[in-house]
């Protein structure tokens, strides 16, 4: 789709041209509401791929990035986020806007208000709640976005022209837009996708150290696939969620392993099987339901 004549974002900055950077630029490529888009990143081999892939127009450094963007987007993991924002706070001019797309939204916030100072309205903490274990600009996809939610946590001194603005940017890309406090969010994200994506590393741990593992994976079918494919993600960007959350992590793992007693005791329990059945048949009728109800409009 060919470009309009005021796109939304008529420059943009990526900072991390991989799957979430990535597809974010090519999304709005691919509706026409970018004009120049900016490629800033770590790995030099990266940005040149980002660029063959047509992801980016060309590569930046950070201040070239401050200079010339309208919006900088950054798809970094949360451990780079403190030198990155060092860096663009004397730079930033007043109508340049920056979001992140990062797993956790307290931490980040903290780092704005302090880094940033006075500037920290023109940060909106973001997360899309899309992605994969694929990593690397041959990740990105146009249509990642579409459909999914993507949670901003804006400041109270956040103008509403500004919050209003880059709803519609996400609203280009396809997404529904939530805004939610920080803290609610990331005990959210703690229970349905750090604490799954925790167990199932753990899990694909215990699996591959076995004796006999390669005899496990031999036999291993789509439900062990389908239950192990996020422990494939990146294990920077994971390290860096999982300490930025800690604390929500550790809450859910606790009740979780109140949970996982009951199961076990029901499955020691040889004189009552029926109390396995129903505890199997709750989480069933559960997953059915959200299932369904997922996929509504």
């Amino acid at each position: 789709m060919t470009s309009v004549p005021d796109p939304l974002v008529p420059v943009l900055a990526v900072v991390g041209t991989g799957l979430i950077g990535g597809s974010f630029a090519a999304a709005l490529r691919r509706v026409g509401q970018v004009g120049r888009v900016l490629g800033v990143g770590r790995q030099p081999a990266s940005l040149r791929r980002a660029r063959e892939l047509g992801l980016i127009d060309e590569v930046a450094d950070l201040s070239q990035a401050a200079a010339q963007a309208d919006l900088i987007f950054l798809a970094t993991p949360i451990g780079a986020m403190p030198a990155i924002l060092k860096t663009l706070a004397p730079l930033l001019r007043p109508g340049t806007l920056v979001t992140d797309a990062g797993s956790t939204k307290s931490d980040v916030a903290r780092l704005a208000r302090d880094i940033l100072g006075d500037r920290h309205p023109q940060f909106i903490p973001g997360h899309p709640v899309a992605g994969s274990e694929m990593t690397g600009p041959e990740a990105a996809d146009p249509l990642l976005y579409h459909g999914c939610k993507v949670v901003l946590t804006p400041f109270d001194e956040t103008p509403g022209a500004v919050q209003h603005r880059l709803i519609r940017i996400w609203e280009a890309c396809g997404a529904r837009v939530l805004l939610m406090d920080p803290v609610a969010h990331d005990q959210a994200l703690a229970s349905v996708s750090h604490l799954p994506h925790f167990l199932s590393a753990v899990y694909m741990g215990q699996v591959v150290h076995t004796q006999d593992a390669d005899t496990r994976l031999n036999l291993a079918g789509t439900g062990f696939r389908d239950f192990t494919r996020i422990a494939a993600g990146s294990p920077e960007v994971w390290r860096d969620i999982f300490f930025s959350n800690r604390a929500a992590v550790l809450r859910e793992l606790d009740d979780f392993e109140q949970v996982l007693k009951i199961w076990r005791a029901a499955l020691e329990d040889d004189t009552h099987p029926g109390t396995l059945e129903a505890l199997l048949d709750q989480s069933a009728l559960a997953r059915r339901f959200w299932g369904g109800r997922s996929q509504m409009p």
